[in-house]
């Protein structure tokens, strides 16, 4: 058993480090090859902070733990919003501008309400997948196409790791991108392990186990970077980076887990967590009802107070 809650946490670590060391060699390989800086930061960049998601999320589909690669995916949306943006927004409320009303809240809640139908069958056949997969590449295209027009876009992260690759060298650049990408193959194995064996031990679900410690473990990018926001008071990076993480999230990491491997589908998934996604998306559409849109700091602890009666109801389904 200590081996196994080892595996979990050396995982962990190693997943987020090598994920942050896999984006600064790929970026900066990339702008040595005369990568404009707008691409690296919304194709590259902006896919670091889901990485982690992805490769637990894939390593446990090639596997047969459907339960781990849809509760990483679902439990870190729901971490993000309620976990993260409630931390960060007791650090410092946060703006919610009409852009992000008008357009980012609206496409997550449009693509979690196809992911509710995709999966009333109980079932990701690699045709759903597919479906996730060319949706979630329209709508980086779009984002391309947008921010090439007005220089800005919410999948675009904040230029800490642009700033890196340009102050590192390409044969600096190609060790931590082949580094990067063997550590990350590596702990993601390592995590998925434990985190079956621990599940088996205490005789819990692997869904449980991917909604809980692996959710909350593989959004510890999102909670750096967004709290790292609202600290220099950055609100549209911080929010940016739960939407984005979430779009990444609902459709490509699943996309590609079911591609893969089809999955079957809990009902708690339907009946519990999707609910709970939805309706974490549905309050901060509820926030631009006011006339001056903010997520204060009474907001963060009804978000943090949600997110812990979320653990709580899930330790209760457990017992039960």
């Amino acid at each position: 058993m200590l081996h196994a809650i080892g595996a979990i946490v050396f995982g962990l670590c190693l997943l987020v480090w090598s994920a942050d060391r896999f984006v600064d060699g790929a970026s900066a390989t990339a702008r040595h090859f005369g990568m404009s800086p707008l691409l690296v930061g919304i194709v590259i960049v902006g896919f670091g902070t889901s990485l982690p998601e992805m490769l637990v999320s894939v390593q446990s589909s090639l596997q047969g733990n459907p339960g781990i690669a849809l509760g990483n995916a679902y439990g870190s949306n729901i971490a993000n919003i309620a976990l993260i943006l409630g931390i960060a927004a007791l650090i410092c409320p946060m703006a919610v501008h009409a852009r992000v009303l008008r357009r980012e809240l609206p496409l997550l809640l449009a693509v979690s309400g196809l992911s509710v139908a995709l999966l009333w069958d109980g079932h990701i056949s690699r045709l759903d997948a597919l479906a996730f997969l060319g949706i979630f590449f329209l709508i980086m295209g779009w984002s391309v196409v947008q921010a090439l027009h007005s220089r800005v876009d919410f999948l675009v992260p904040d230029a800490d790791a642009q700033s890196r690759a340009r102050s590192m060298a390409l044969r600096t650049a190609i060790f931590w991108l082949v580094a990067g990408a063997v550590v990350l193959a590596i702990s993601s194995r390592m995590l998925v392990w434990g985190a079956v064996l621990v599940a088996q031990a205490f005789g819990v679900s692997d869904l449980i186990i991917g909604l809980t410690v692996i959710a909350m473990g593989t959004s510890l990018p999102e909670l750096a970077s967004s709290v790292a926001a609202a600290v220099k008071r950055e609100h549209d990076i911080a929010i940016g980076n739960v939407l984005g993480s979430n779009l990444f999230n609902t459709l490509a990491v699943v996309g590609l887990a079911g591609s893969l491997h089809p999955l079957d589908v809990e009902q708690a998934v339907l009946f519990r967590d999707m609910p709970v996604m939805i309706g974490l998306t549905l309050s901060l559409m509820l926030v631009g009802l006011w006339p001056n849109p903010r997520l204060n700091r009474l907001e963060g602890l009804l978000l943090l107070a949600v997110y812990i009666g979320y653990m709580s109801w899930l330790v209760v389904d457990t017992l039960g």
